[in-house]
């Protein structure tokens, strides 16, 4: 099914060589509910996730806090599972706990996580319902089996963590609640926190080991010193250098900022530097929570720093801190400052050079929460308050366009909002859609922080369309956190402007949201809610874009003929307005449905008309789409050599672009090699469509080629095996809720069982597959009910 532009599927990277297996029976990587696929060479596991940063560049000593760490671990088991590094803002908390767990690492080969929790960044903290989906992405849990529940997401994330080995590092976090969503409650773990507070819940509650982290020890705060001038700088006396170290309150952050500076004047004397550190007053407020000592040195030494910047580079620091998301790359900060990229290396490489900017990826930069609270300060101080909205509407506006950019190139059909030509900015352009769909992925943190800062600073144009925009995006990634966040941002901002047209469009990807998540009754609250403003307000495009949503529902329920009905009245609007893509994809979505009545005739014609004009306008997506369906639709008329050149035709468009399709038309290609005879070659198909939907996180898709297997297992004389796939395709169907696949699925099941001897189980579950599609009023359904009673009554006969 399809509606347009919204429901074409993004094309991903896929390595075909780790999809494909052997022309025999091949092995599936993962074992589904304690059935295999069956080969001699089973395809290796995923890799464990290894998300540690990079160790720490000029560690120095804290030998005495690593050596109490490593007590910690026994020679054979974890003998602590919790360990809270705390200490003051810039003592080097995460530097110990990088340079520890890197060295650690190899007692827990099951893998690292890593998160930064950003509980002092002036920007939101993350959140465990955002880090738990995370987590469990990489732990191999599809996207759409993720629960929307936080309790639900915790149990999910500790039954998977269940007796491996992994070690996790919560770094950054400010409160209890925080991490202990995050803490896996298996004994073979270790959960590495660092924290400025003391955070006494995990200790007394959750039996962590609290190792406080002191400032350094004057000689390793020289040495320090010395380690990163000594390059530069001779003979400087180690009296100044232990005075300029006291500057420092021998904070390392606040050490190498200052070694920076020394380095960078090999000629001036250490005593000149010392003396402008000195004279340096604590002018900014804002900067910490802490008092006394350690943040005055701090504030002296950011001050201190800063001050030595040329004009450029100090503008370009303070700008960055109006910048919304964790981190950014150089086109971000030239769209904060207002100048080209070709400008803006210069003065990003100085404030990486005196530590001020930490470069933490190629191209990716981000400010320490320190230095980002004062960037804060400084840009309120130093920047009109025109020219601060200036600066955020112009990354914000620069982040929306880019957006639109990447967008036109992965999804050209679904850009439904067109957006005024861009000023003050220059988008980045794409050459191709693997480069944009990259871009979506380093950035999607930044694009629902920036639809966020939008809202926050009276921007709602910019807020509403990035929401719009984005719908599409997170809609082929499963991302619904990301999904539900922005549209509800964007629909607030739309109604903040009266704006009906926009909150029409809000509401409708809040229905594609909640229908993609079978969240259906939420799903038609929101199509129904946007249907009536565009009749309203005499939109009759989006009228007809919600009427088609709303046959979908309808499909979706297996309510054919009110989906008839919809998608009748939808292709007739598209008609009138000679919009020939909407025409061609309702008569798609017709044909479907004429498919399901059993009405094979009309689906071919319908489905003829569709793919002329699909290939006349290159909409090759949806010509696949029609092809998928057709071949279903020659295949059930015992056309099969036809059915196979339409399905090979469609799996060639996926096989350049998009695993989504690939995956699920597969199931249908296992169909026609199945119809043919040749169930081997079948249960290759249904094997790479397991596989790919176990990447995509489609459950219910899955469940589908789960069952696909399992009836080429039969037809191979392997009713044992069929049995065991059928049995897991059931379970996922009936915790989805889908009543027809599930009946689907309890036929094929139930014949499995017949062929072993088991046919009171099987009689089980025939009764149940008629009690399911007596629910069901269509013929399709009726020769299903049918057939089965028809078996019953000869059996008990």
């Amino acid at each position: 099914m399809a509606d347009g532009g919204a429901e074409q599927q993004r094309p991903e990277h896929v390595n075909r060589s780790e999809l494909s297996g052997p022309a025999d029976l091949v092995q599936a990587r993962d074992v589904y509910g304690g059935v295999h696929f069956h080969s001699g060479d089973p395809a290796p596991a995923d890799p464990p996730p290894r998300q540690l940063p990079g160790d720490v560049r000029g560690f120095v000593n804290r030998v005495k806090e690593l050596r109490a760490l490593d007590r910690l671990l026994g020679d054979e088991v974890v003998d602590a599972t919790l360990v809270v590094v705390t200490g003051t803002a810039g003592v080097g908390k995460t530097a110990l706990a990088l340079r520890w767990a890197h060295a650690v690492r190899h007692r827990f080969p099951d893998g690292q996580l890593y998160v930064n929790l950003r509980g002092y960044d002036p920007g939101q903290p993350s959140q465990p319902e955002q880090v738990l989906d995370r987590f469990l992405r990489t732990l191999g849990v599809p996207a759409s089996a993720i629960p929307a529940d936080l309790d639900d997401r915790e149990a999910l994330y500790r039954s998977r963590l269940a007796d491996r080995r992994v070690l996790a590092v919560l770094d950054n976090a400010a409160t209890v609640r925080q991490v202990r969503p995050l803490l896996p409650g298996a004994s073979s773990c270790l959960v590495i926190v660092t924290s400025r507070s003391m955070l006494s819940g995990l200790v007394s509650r959750d039996g962590g080991r609290r190792l406080t982290l002191r400032m350094l020890a004057e000689e390793d705060a020289v040495t320090l010193l010395h380690d990163v001038t000594a390059e530069y700088r001779t003979g400087d006396d180690a009296v100044e250098l232990a005075e300029l170290a006291r500057l420092c309150a021998r904070l390392p952050l606040a050490l190498r900022i200052a070694a920076e500076r020394a380095a960078s004047r090999p000629f001036m004397p250490l005593s000149e530097l010392i003396q402008d550190l000195r004279d340096e007053s604590a002018l900014w407020d804002a900067l910490t929570a802490e008092d006394g000592e350690e943040a005055d040195a701090v504030r002296s030494v950011f001050a201190w720093s800063y001050r030595a910047l040329n004009t450029s580079a100090a503008r370009l620091f303070r700008l960055l801190g109006l910048h919304p998301g964790p981190d950014l790359g150089a086109p971000a900060a030239a769209a904060l400052a207002g100048s080209p990229v070709s400008q803006i290396r210069q003065p990003l490489d100085a404030l990486v050079g005196a530590h001020l900017l930490e470069q933490s990826a190629p191209g990716r930069y981000q400010l320490h929460d320190l230095l980002r609270a004062y960037a804060v300060d400084q840009v309120k101080h130093l920047e009109s308050g025109e020219d601060r909205e200036r600066a955020l509407r112009r990354v914000l506006t620069w982040y929306l366009h880019t957006a639109d950019a990447a967008l036109a190139r992965t999804l050209p059909f679904s850009r439904t909002m067109p957006l005024p030509p861009p000023t003050e900015i220059t988008p980045l352009d794409f050459a191709t859609a693997e480069e944009a769909d990259a871009w979506f992925t380093v950035e999607q943190d930044n694009l629902v922080a920036a639809t966020r800062a939008a809202a926050g600073a009276a921007l709602p144009r910019i807020a509403w369309h990035l929401a719009v925009l984005l719908r599409s995006v997170f809609m082929h990634r499963n991302a619904f956190d990301a999904w539900f966040a922005t549209a509800r941002i964007g629909l607030a901002a739309a109604r903040s402007l009266d704006d009906r047209r926009a909150e029409a469009e809000a509401l409708e990807s809040l229905g594609k949201a909640h229908f993609q998540a079978r969240q259906l009754t939420e799903a038609a609250e929101r199509h129904h809610a946007a249907l009536a403003i565009r009749r309203d307000i005499g939109d009759e495009h989006g009228t007809a874009v919600s009427i088609n949503a709303l046959g979908l529902l309808a499909l979706r329920h297996r309510r054919l003929t009110d989906a008839l009905t919809h998608f009748g009245e939808s292709l007739d609007l598209f008609t009138r307005r000679e919009d020939q893509r909407w025409r061609a994809l309702l008569l798609s979505n017709l044909a479907e449905t004429r498919y399901e009545l059993g009405d094979l005739a009309d689906a071919v014609t319908l489905l003829d008309q569709a793919l002329e004009v699909q290939r006349e306008i290159d909409d090759r997506g949806q010509e696949g789409n029609s092809l998928f369906f057709l071949s279903m639709t020659l295949r059930e008329l015992g056309r099969t050599d036809d059915a196979r050149t339409s399905i090979e035709r469609a799996l060639a468009i996926a096989e350049r672009g998009s695993p989504v399709w690939l995956a699920h038309w597969l199931v249908e290609y296992a169909r026609v090699q199945r119809a043919a005879g040749r169930p081997a070659e079948a249960l290759e198909a249904t094997h790479r469509a397991v596989t790919i939907q176990r990447q995509l996180g489609d459950r219910s898709r899955e469940a589908m080629a789960l069952g696909g297997a399992g009836e080429a297992y039969r037809e191979l004389g392997q009713p044992d095996q069929a049995i065991a796939f059928h049995l897991r395709a059931a379970a996922v169907h009936r915790q989805l809720g889908d009543d027809w696949q599930l009946a689907l699925t309890l036929d094929h099941l139930a014949t499995a069982l017949v062929e072993v001897g088991r046919a009171d189980e099987a009689h089980r579950w025939w009764s149940e597959a008629v009690a399911l599609v007596s629910s069901f009023p269509d013929p399709r359904a009726e020769r299903l009910r049918r057939r089965i009673e028809s078996v019953l009554e000869e059996s008990a006969g």
